[in-house]
């Protein structure tokens, strides 16, 4: 009986790590600005960092797509700035160069792919806009 049990704990341990893995979804990733507040103007940059949430970490070399910022936070989702990425910055952050004409609450809408993750990494970060 002992050895029964010798040989089914490594696979129980086993299958426990794949379901586990098997549970990791979008769900487990998360946008978070890098400075919530930045200065009204043109060429303002706006970072955010991408953390997998179950170890707190920043997930570099994700694929960003479908970026979008508005004023939706201020009833104003037609007033959308255009956006460009900034190359470098620190591993796991992700920035973009707009043009924040109006001070108030911006909203930078994201998608992403991480490596590894079948599913799409969507979220929405608010900035303020000061003067």
């Amino acid at each position: 009986m002992n050895q029964k049990l010798a040989l089914a704990a490594p696979l129980f341990a086993v299958a426990m790590s794949l379901s586990n893995t098997a549970l990791a979804g979008a769900n487990d990733y998360v946008f978070e600005p890098v400075k919530p507040e930045v200065t009204k103007g043109s060429g303002v940059v706006a970072t955010v960092r991408l953390i997998h949430k179950p170890t707190g970490k920043p997930v570099s070399d994700a694929v960003i797509f479908s970026p979008r910022i508005d004023m939706s936070p201020e009833g104003m989702a037609t007033m959308a700035a255009s956006l460009a990425p900034v190359v470098g910055g620190e591993p796991g952050t992700y920035s973009f160069k707009t043009d924040l004409v109006m001070a108030g609450g911006w909203l930078l809408s994201l998608s992403a792919k991480v490596q590894g993750e079948p599913e799409t990494v969507r979220c929405k970060v608010t900035f303020r806009a000061t003067n």
